[in-house]
């Protein structure tokens, strides 16, 4: 088996617990990328939040890709749209009635990555959103945007408990139609029905003409599921959570420790 390309979920994956990535895993990705396998960022975030890892990644070109928004948009590291399935406007709509209903803090971004609340008392976790995706943070209702506006991702975010407590509501009232995935403690994410990280990474991998056999994948929770019953192998890290570690072929050091080099290291570069 010939690894070709390697997805690498972004959050307590590819970043350590200190939110660096450590200089194990680039060395690891640059022999990747040497050894020409693609190096695949998946993501929740959009690409302004990934990119900074990007550069230092040295992952660059029209011939290099990543995922963003939890497989909502693929593109390439250049910016060029591959796919994209993004919610519409009157879902949108909905979301913030319930948000405002239930009180439970909604933001939502479209594919630019600007990111918008309806809520004028800002939490402390959306600020930080914000801040990691480098996106700006507008206060807008609904009738303030454009009849057509349409959004990548909507976040329902607050303390642990809030959302233990809110994600059964939520799942009634939108899981027929959209996908709803706890990705942290602090953030329930809210995409169009077809989106995953799982159906990206098939249809990029399908769009570069490889195999699943093909396509090793690197992460550490639910949201990551998805791609792991798509690629061939699946590695977990060892700071993952209970499903992930389930879910995977094997797993690896934590985030702390090397695990991505490791992996990498292992599965595709001895592989190879």
């Amino acid at each position: 088996m010939s690894i070709k390309l390697i997805a690498i979920d972004v959050d307590q994956t590819l970043l350590n617990s200190n939110g660096q990535v450590l200089p194990s895993t680039v060395k690891a990705v640059q022999a990747a990328l040497a050894a020409n396998i693609k190096v695949v960022l998946c993501s929740g975030r959009p690409l302004a939040g990934v990119r900074p890892y990007l550069t230092q990644l040295g992952i660059s070109g029209a011939d290099q890709y990543v995922i963003t928004f939890n497989g909502a948009v693929t593109e390439s590291v250049a910016g060029t749209i591959l796919a994209q399935s993004l919610i519409n406007n009157p879902l949108y709509r909905e979301l913030t009635a319930f948000s405002k209903a239930q009180r439970v803090p909604l933001n939502v971004l479209d594919w630019q990555s600007v990111i918008y609340t309806a809520d004028r008392d800002v939490n402390w976790v959306m600020v930080q959103q914000a801040w990691e995706n480098h996106a700006g943070l507008l206060i807008r209702e609904p009738d303030e945007l454009p009849t057509d506006f349409q959004i990548a991702k909507a976040v329902f975010t607050g303390e642990g408990a809030q959302l233990d407590a809110a994600e059964p509501r939520i799942r009634a009232s939108f899981g027929n139609d959209l996908y709803i995935v706890r990705a942290s403690t602090h953030f329930l994410e809210i995409m169009n029905a077809r989106v995953n990280k799982g159906q990206a990474l098939a249809d990029l991998a399908h769009h570069l003409g490889f195999a699943p056999e093909d396509v090793l994948a690197i992460g550490d929770e639910q949201n990551d599921l998805p791609m792991f019953k798509v690629a061939g192998t699946a590695i977990a890290m060892g700071n993952g959570g209970a499903a992930a570690k389930r879910a995977a072929d094997a797993v690896t050091g934590t985030n702390d420790a090397d695990g991505v080099a490791q992996a990498i290291e292992k599965w595709a570069l001895q592989a190879n």
